[in-house]
């Protein structure tokens, strides 16, 4: 017997899956979510406690923040896992306008904040800060898949894509106006994946990077300390007391970890000698204190996750086409955010401000981090067959019909 055919997570693409037969994506989806989730809120506690006392602060105040927004996270999951799928559609339109709005508030209203020299925190009356480029992710994603849910393709390139084009251009133009360059490039990375995903096509996303690309190198040197940023990337024995030196300390802090770590809540340049360690730092704290085998399995997490989230884009391919889009736009979002701060971390890339995901200390990020987990486990599970993609009327019968196909299985 082939143990494939039990576990559909491996089912091959011929295979058809029988009603009542299992599969086991959607539920193998839940289970990473949570031990990451549950992971990052430990090691977040671990490397946060001293940084909160430091600042007089309670020793859990960090891991108190997050665990506020994971515990509101978990009512959003309620809210998206049983709303009928097509409200998220009809909303997707004015949830871009929302973030849009958000914006240009944080930029000229007295509700922005700037810390860190950056404007991109919003405060309105007793709401908890947040930043409203984390929610921008989520509404171009949902406008790009809501936009080319339907068919196109008689349509010109420029009708199809240049309304998308000029919007995220203009977000991003927003969000780098907050001085926030890093969720500029990580914004446009998600509208390139976005545009890919919808038909653009390979040679006018080169004539689009043509015109793009100067002025991105005009904006990267606009400002001294990117310059320095950058300089101190290529040539880090220039200033390594500088720049360099949360880099430099990082990699020492992951080498000092060894195979299997100092043990949790025994790291030691947490205690101060690594700035920042809770926010994008977190993963040097991580690996000095869970070694290689734990930094590698979080890796492996992260990777898994990326492939079930893939796979439900793919299988909703011919069955729904928005539904499709945000999969594959939520999955790349967090993806591409996770290699943006590993690869900074292991000094692969210039330093930025990009938060790891599920791990590093900030309140909207993780909100919206789950919040789209949410989406991704409700594309599975109708993926799968366990759920309609629609409630309706017809009997059991009928509603098999529509979500096993006789050609080519659940597809």
């Amino acid at each position: 017997m082939d143990i494939r055919r039990d576990f559909d997570d491996w089912r091959q693409k011929e295979e058809p899956l029988e009603e009542g037969g299992r599969n086991l994506s959607a539920f193998t989806f839940l289970c990473i979510v949570i031990l990451i989730s549950s992971l990052g809120l430990t090691m977040l506690y671990s490397a946060s406690y001293n940084e909160a006392l430091i600042h007089g602060l309670p020793h859990h105040y960090f891991f108190t923040r997050q665990l506020m927004f994971v515990a509101l996270a978990v009512v959003g999951w309620l809210v998206i896992r049983y709303i009928p799928i097509r409200w998220i559609e009809h909303i997707s339109y004015f949830a871009l306008a929302v973030s849009m709005i958000l914006l240009l508030l944080t930029l000229f209203s007295p509700f922005g904040q700037e810390r860190l020299g950056s404007k991109r925190w919003l405060q309105i009356g007793p709401i908890p800060s947040f930043q409203p480029s984390e929610f921008a992710k989520v509404g171009i994603i949902l406008f790009f898949a809501a936009y080319h849910r339907k068919d196109r393709s008689d349509q010109s390139m420029l009708l199809r894509h240049g309304l998308p084009i000029v919007i995220s251009l203009v977000i991003t133009l927003l969000i780098f106006l907050q001085r926030d360059y890093s969720s500029a490039l990580l914004f446009l990375f998600i509208c390139f994946a976005m545009l890919i995903a919808s038909g653009f096509r390979i040679l006018h996303m080169v004539i689009l990077l043509a015109f793009l690309v100067p002025p991105a190198i005009v904006a990267m040197f606009s400002q001294p300390y990117r310059v320095k940023r950058i300089f101190s990337f290529l040539f880090p024995s220039l200033d390594p007391s500088g720049m360099s030196y949360q880099v430099s300390t990082g990699l020492k802090a992951i080498s000092s970890g060894g195979m299997f770590g100092v043990g949790l809540g025994n790291g030691s340049y947490k205690l101060g000698l690594l700035p920042e360690v809770q926010s994008d730092f977190i993963f040097a704290s991580v690996c000095e204190e869970l070694g290689l085998v734990g930094g590698a399995f979080i890796l492996a997490l992260f990777l898994m996750f990326a492939i079930l989230g893939y796979h439900a884009s793919r299988r909703m391919q011919d069955r729904d086409r928005f539904l499709s889009l945000m999969a594959f736009g939520l999955t790349s979002m967090i993806l591409f955010q996770a290699i943006l701060n590993l690869g900074v971390v292991t000094a692969l890339l210039p330093p930025t401000g990009i938060p790891l995901p599920f791990f590093s200390q900030g309140g909207t990020n993780i909100l919206v981090v789950l919040l789209s987990c949410a989406m991704l486990y409700r594309i599975l599970l109708i993926s799968s067959g366990r759920i309609p993609l629609y409630k309706s009327s017809l009997g059991k019968e009928e509603r098999a019909a529509i979500q096993f196909p006789s050609q080519g299985g659940v597809e």
